[in-house]
């Protein structure tokens, strides 16, 4: 089990530093953080979602946000996985094919829906599928729906991930996942901005 903060790994901060000392002022987010993480990717349980099911989508949606350094911390951990090359290959290739900008799609009908915005309804290659499995394609395609078009969310999407052999702990697992990695992806960048502010340009990051 990691005991190294992983903000503070991916974003370079080291032990003492003024970063360090920033983030020591508010203790319980960073230690919520960390907990956070450990659940996610570390759990004592992976009967509902495997170890290689959690870097798989976590690589992919880093790699969705656009950040590079926290994506090839979880393709290294993919990597560790038997079948890892064979899904960081289809998972590059997925995210190059699912890039867009958002968030985009359409609210209830209502006052809000003058700001309804068309985008990318992904899906995975029909090339790709294969290599992924039925769980995995449906993932990545969750994924980017939380990612992009969280406005879309319907219990249809539900009954996809179900259909795909996906428990309701593991769609959860999934879900909350996803959102972890957004999470992560803002305050690493923040904390980059941050030490660059402060004349100490962050390291790069460490991979596992």
């Amino acid at each position: 089990m990691s005991t190294k903060d992983i903000i503070d790994t991916l974003a370079g901060i080291e032990s003492g530093s003024s970063l360090d000392g920033i983030r020591a002022r508010r203790v319980q987010a960073r230690d919520n953080a960390q907990k956070s993480y450990l659940a996610l990717f570390e759990p004592i349980d992976v009967s509902e979602v495997s170890l290689a099911e959690r870097a798989a989508v976590a690589v992919f949606a880093a790699g969705l946000h656009g950040e590079s350094a926290v994506s090839a911390f979880y393709r290294a951990k993919l990597a560790a996985n038997a079948d890892g090359a064979a899904l960081i290959e289809a998972i590059s290739a997925e995210i190059e094919r699912g890039t867009t900008s958002g968030p985009y799609g359409a609210f209830p009908a209502g006052p809000l829906s003058v700001e309804n915005k068309t985008g990318l309804i992904y899906r995975v290659s029909a090339d790709r599928k294969p290599v992924l499995g039925a769980r995995l394609v449906a993932a990545l395609e969750h994924a980017h729906l939380l990612v992009f078009r969280p406005r879309d969310a319907a219990s249809s999407d539900m009954n996809v991930l179900l259909e795909a052999g996906w428990s309701n702990t593991g769609i959860v697992t999934l879900s909350q996942l996803v959102a972890f990695l957004s999470f992560q992806v803002r305050v690493v960048a923040g904390l980059r901005v941050l030490g660059a502010s402060l004349g100490r340009p962050a390291t790069a990051a460490v991979k596992r």
